[in-house]
């Protein structure tokens, strides 16, 4: 299926994991990619040689998505490209697990910066190509943790609860001008970033799972696909879990 066959898409973070997992499956589905992490380094020209090969245009940028006026000059380019921007997947994010009381100021201040603002800088910056489309996709990433909380990730579940309050908020102001936005909130993904994680640690979140198992880059991907496409043009201000029955 083409579901995002002429759709122009922007994703953030799409070096590795997650985010080069949904920016593979978009390029499956037919969508136009612009694709940034922090760095232009192999992983990142690696994602955007497999995009090509599904024969839709790419173009990967470096781009630092936390600094405002970074993420306007990316968006600026993507446009003066590729004409339109049709869907935002704002995926960009790190991790500074320790317990409050261990807890720096940079600590926080960073996972705050790079999930959350990025988030903010990147919408605004596409708002104005949406608003003149009147149409437009805003797909951010959150978590579970970002509900539930998480002990030793305060800075974390910060971040990403604001992402959630961001995400309702925007498709508020925006939904009349038919720009929907929505938020995707992972559950135990099976990545790298997970796979720092404690064996204990590990063991305590597949036990509140009913389906037994992590999940996958793709089942993310999955997710995004649908909220991307026209399939769900009468969605907008939710939170899609894809954790497998972790959140009850």
């Amino acid at each position: 299926m083409d579901l995002l066959k002429g759709k122009n898409a922007v994703i953030t973070g799409a070096a590795r994991g997650i985010g080069k997992t949904i920016a593979i499956e978009y390029a499956k589905q037919g969508a136009n990619l612009a694709i940034s992490d922090l760095k232009m380094d192999e992983n990142l020209e690696n994602t955007a040689k497999e995009i090509a090969e599904y024969g839709v245009k790419v173009l990967p940028l470096a781009s630092d998505a936390a600094n405002f006026d970074d993420a306007q000059k990316f968006i600026d380019t993507i446009v003066k490209e590729f004409g339109s921007i049709d869907i935002l997947v704002n995926n960009a994010g790190i991790t500074r697990d320790k317990l409050l009381m261990r807890m720096s100021e940079g600590d926080f201040d960073m996972v705050i910066n790079v999930n959350l603002k990025s988030v903010f800088n990147l919408s605004k910056a596409v708002q104005r190509t949406m608003l003149k489309q009147r149409s437009g996709s805003i797909i951010n990433m959150a978590s579970v943790v970002g509900v539930d909380g998480n002990a030793g990730q305060s800075n974390y579940a910060a971040s990403k609860s604001g992402i959630i309050g961001f995400t309702k908020s925007i498709a508020q102001e925006l939904g009349s001008r038919n720009i929907r936005c929505n938020a995707i909130a992972p559950g135990f993904i099976v990545t790298e970033m997970t796979g720092q994680l404690d064996d204990n640690v590990r063991r305590e979140w597949l036990n509140k799972i009913s389906l037994k198992r992590g999940g996958t880059p793709q089942d993310v991907a999955n997710a995004s696909v649908f909220l991307g496409s026209d399939l769900s043009d009468y969605i907008t201000g939710q939170v899609m879990t894809v954790d497998g029955g972790m959140h009850k």
